[in-house]
């Protein structure tokens, strides 16, 4: 009797079971093992779980890896990383892989300014590389234009980003990069504004924030004011988001600074890049400016400003895009004989406008 009765609470124990799971076919699915779902009333309502997926992003970290904008020198040196043992810079031993897009094809090319606000989508760059690549050229010493591998060439133009202007034409783009202040700003200011020459200064956002007053009087007389980020990282390094904060910040600074939003030039710290990097500032209404004439110029160089001034000359070339770092005391005094020479020699002072106008 006592087995019977037993067995039947068994029964109806199985019962009461089975109708509770008719009743609830998510709890059917959570007890046979589906994934995906979480059990009610446990971790809160039942919500879908997102697998993480894979990209360029998953991999990256934002921290550590920018140097203090303050320390200007230093964290300008990977920018003659490439150089050989005689301070020649060399092409890179990679190139960055060729896609089947072309330029006419990306949407990036037609991109707004940052400054319009305009609130275009942001570029998909999942399936971009994010190879870091270092700047590099080859010199040669008979003043034609450095060679450049035809891979990076085309990257390049892809995405709307410049290093030197036509083999055809002598014409010269002066450029400047700000990390911080050393004292020279004033001066060169004088010397470019005596000779009537127009120049691009890169500013980091600690620079925009030490001297507003400088910056004001570079576009009062001017010159073209571009972005350098606000903390120097080495973009590949850094998230897609992390890029447009370090971008956004100078803007906002610059446009409290001069009530303008019209920056449209990024230097790319330390001249590294991807492609992931170049498409995504390029939505972001930038072309990269890398250059075709640079040196050992953010410390003092050995033969002062003898050498800053043969260090240009002998490397001049139709198109030249020549990058100085305004932190030189070498090169703020060689300069007023370096514009004089220049144009003793033939060539046009041009601005980025023009170079971009082509």
């Amino acid at each position: 009797m006592k087995k019977r009765k037993n067995n039947n609470k068994r029964i109806y124990l199985l019962l009461l079971v089975f109708l509770v799971l008719a009743a609830s076919p998510s709890a059917f699915k959570v007890l046979s093992g589906e994934p995906g779902l979480k059990l009610p009333g446990i971790n809160g309502p039942r919500e879908q779980i997102n697998e993480t997926t894979g990209g360029s992003e998953t991999a990256l970290s934002p921290s550590g890896s920018a140097p203090a904008a303050a320390g200007g020198e230093e964290g300008e040196q990977g920018e003659e990383k490439n150089s050989g043992s005689d301070g020649t810079p060399v092409v890179t031993g990679s190139e960055p892989g060729e896609t089947t897009q072309d330029r006419s094809s990306s949407p990036a090319e037609n991109s707004p300014n940052p400054g319009s606000q305009s609130g275009a989508t942001p570029v998909n760059t999942g399936g971009l590389s994010n190879e870091k690549k270092g700047w590099g050229l080859k010199r040669n010493s008979n003043h034609q234009q450095p060679e450049m591998s035809s891979s990076t060439s085309k990257l390049l133009a892809r995405y709307g980003a410049y290093w030197v202007g036509k083999p055809d034409e002598k014409v010269v783009y002066l450029t400047f990069d700000e990390g911080y202040e050393n004292g020279y700003t004033p001066k060169i200011l004088d010397i470019l504004k005596a000779n009537n020459v127009k120049a691009a200064f890169f500013v980091t956002g600690h620079y925009l924030k030490s001297q507003p007053d400088l910056v004001k009087r570079m576009v009062e007389e001017g010159h073209i004011v571009g972005n350098h980020t606000d903390t120097h990282p080495s973009l590949p390094d850094v998230s897609d988001e992390q890029i447009k904060k370090e971008l956004q910040a100078v803007e906002e600074s610059y446009a409290s600074i001069t009530g303008r939003r019209d920056m449209k030039y990024l230097r790319p710290p330390q001249g590294e890049y991807s492609e992931r990097t170049l498409a995504l500032t390029r939505e972001l209404g930038y072309h990269n400016i890398f250059w075709s004439m640079a040196f050992v110029d953010w410390v003092p160089m050995p033969g002062g400003p003898e050498e800053a001034y043969q260090s240009v000359m002998d490397n001049l070339h139709n198109g030249a895009l020549i990058l100085l770092h305004a932190v030189s005391k070498d090169n703020t005094e060689a300069l007023d004989r370096i514009l004089k020479d220049i144009k003793a020699q033939g060539y046009t002072f041009k601005t980025l406008d023009d170079l971009v106008a082509g």
